[in-house]
């Protein structure tokens, strides 16, 4: 599996195929009621392209070619990096609307799944466990790179608590997917995920 599928087909330089993280070096902590454990079987293996309509990747794979002549480091690529022109050319470009589709999977919601991604932070509990996060398919997203759609980012809440230890490395993350639009100010989500495990991501064989 590609975990950084969705920064390739956005053009953005960032993968995590050579990311891992040890299991020695993750806390083992309780979410939602399950302790950190083997994935269950029952639970399907997904990519974050699954989670995309078809009309929204193949406008993805195909960026226009004004985006060719933006200059690396100029105040075109800075704005566009801000993801301004999704904001200001959605009406009229299928490209940008892609980049802010809110469009989901039917199909995929109520289901059980487990997908990898990245965790950002968004609330904390006063010993600083991770209460609520996006889980995201490539490093850096929302905080040092603009936001993936919104149909490719999941928020997570979590009353017990995940240890903040290993943010630079993903995870994979089991649960129940539902939709719901969450906004914040480093991006929005149209899927949730009621979390049942998390484990630190390996290579599938």
């Amino acid at each position: 599996m590609i975990l950084s599928s969705v920064a390739i087909l956005m053009g953005l330089l960032v993968g995590c195929n050579n990311s891992s993280a040890s299991k020695s070096e993750i806390e083992h902590s309780v979410i939602d009621d399950a302790v950190i454990h083997d994935v269950a079987p029952t639970y399907k293996t997904v990519e974050w392209t699954d989670l995309m309509p078809k009309s929204d990747l193949d406008a993805l794979l195909n960026p226009p070619e004004y985006l060719d002549n933006i200059e690396d480091g100029s105040f075109e690529d800075v704005i566009s990096n801000q993801v301004f022109n999704a904001l200001t050319s959605a009406n009229d470009d299928r490209y940008q609307q892609a980049l802010i589709s809110t469009n989901i999977i039917k199909e995929m919601v109520d289901q059980p799944i487990r997908i990898p991604g990245f965790i950002v932070p968004l609330e904390f509990d006063d010993q600083q466990n991770i209460t609520q996060f996006f889980l995201v398919p490539y490093f850096g997203a929302c905080i040092h790179m603009p936001p993936p759609p919104p149909n490719q980012m999941i928020f997570v809440s979590s009353s017990l608590g995940i240890s903040s230890n290993n943010l630079y490395e993903p995870f994979w993350i089991t649960g129940i997917l539902k939709t719901a639009i969450n906004e914040n100010e480093l991006g929005t989500a149209a899927y949730t995920m009621h979390i049942t495990t998390i484990e630190p991501y390996t290579e599938e064989e």
